[in-house]
């Protein structure tokens, strides 16, 4: 049996910035059956962990203790029923928390093998983004090769995935961003059409390009109707967060005349089951995207884990293309 172990983890004992972020020493146990213990290489910032320090994202019952919710690794300990993985083996994985750490704990479901031709550190960009992309422009939204999607945010982690997937799926690729230098890397990443949200009508520029089939939409407010009149017939707007807020006033009319659908979901609260299949469709369907190079993270910045602050500051002000990552 693997003894206890110590890990440093990250919390926010009090919600505020990110000065409230603290480290902290805690006693790891063994891993239980189907459990992983990985040890990390790097961990993922996510806008969550943001939401979650501020005190408005509470973790779900029995998560662990701690903030974060992606790490790559390399598997330090398996637990009783655990099959396919091997001691030392590198891994990446979506966690309920306690990612931001020198040891993570996750139920094998939700492991993954890191990509072939993806950097073991890199790979910590993947599995947060990858899960909600699949999940909501792949399977809510049932994006077809063909079709025009708009993503949100296109230089944000969840973007620059969202556009790379949705382009190696056969889809024409749309985005927002709010700068000429976002504008561009949205475009080297594959965007067929970009819009400076802060110099644009991005809604009247959709339209000129098409149209949107399927908009995946992470500001909420008044975003909701401009996304209405900018989807087709038929169209799909999936949003998975509200920047701008989440409550909204609109016309139904428009969307029963277009027979548009509006849906949305979260991803940590779900079951492991849950996670275990979006997983097992991942590897089937992404992972040949990525080692085929047609889907890759994205890296803004690294910081060390001690410098956890530094890193939601960097989240804080908008200013980063791609994902952040925590380097123990």
């Amino acid at each position: 049996m693997t003894p206890s172990l110590t890990t440093r983890i990250v919390t926010a004992l009090q919600p505020g910035g990110p000065d409230a972020l603290r480290l902290e020493t805690v006693t790891l146990d063994p891993p239980g059956p189907g459990e992983i213990l990985i040890q990390i290489a790097a961990s993922g910032v996510n806008r969550p962990d943001v939401i979650e320090r501020m005190g408005f994202y509470p973790p779900p019952a029995g998560a662990p203790k701690g903030l974060g919710l992606e790490v790559s690794g390399h598997v330090l300990a398996l637990g009783a029923g655990v099959k396919g993985f091997d001691t030392g083996q590198p891994v990446c994985a979506l966690v309920a928390g306690g990612g931001y750490a020198d040891i993570a704990r996750a139920p094998a479901g939700s492991v993954l093998p890191v990509p072939q031709g993806v950097d073991v550190v890199n790979a910590a960009g993947l599995p947060e983004t990858v899960f909600t992309v699949w999940t909501n422009v792949f399977e809510a939204g049932a994006l077809k090769p063909g079709e025009r999607f708009l993503v949100h945010g296109g230089s944000s982690g969840i973007g620059t995935t969202a556009i790379q997937m949705a382009k190696a799926h056969g889809a024409i690729v749309m985005a927002t961003a709010g700068s000429a230098q976002k504008c561009a890397a949205c475009q080297t990443l594959g965007a067929d059409h970009v819009f400076n949200y802060r110099e644009e009508d991005w809604v009247d520029g959709v339209k000129a390009a098409g149209g949107a089939d399927v908009i995946l939409d992470m500001v909420g407010g008044d975003y909701v109707a401009k996304n209405l009149a900018a989807l087709n017939r038929f169209g799909r707007l999936v949003q998975i967060a509200f920047l701008k807020g989440s409550r909204v006033e609109m016309d139904l009319m428009g969307l029963m005349l277009k027979r548009q659908t509006i849906t949305g979901s979260t991803l940590r609260a779900r079951s492991d089951a849950e996670k275990a299949a979006l997983a097992s469709a991942i590897r089937q369907h992404v992972w040949p995207w990525i080692e085929a190079g047609q889907v890759r993270p994205l890296i803004d910045s690294t910081f060390s884990l001690a410098d956890v602050a530094k890193a939601h500051e960097r989240m804080d002000s908008m200013a980063h293309a791609g994902k952040i990552l925590l380097v123990p």
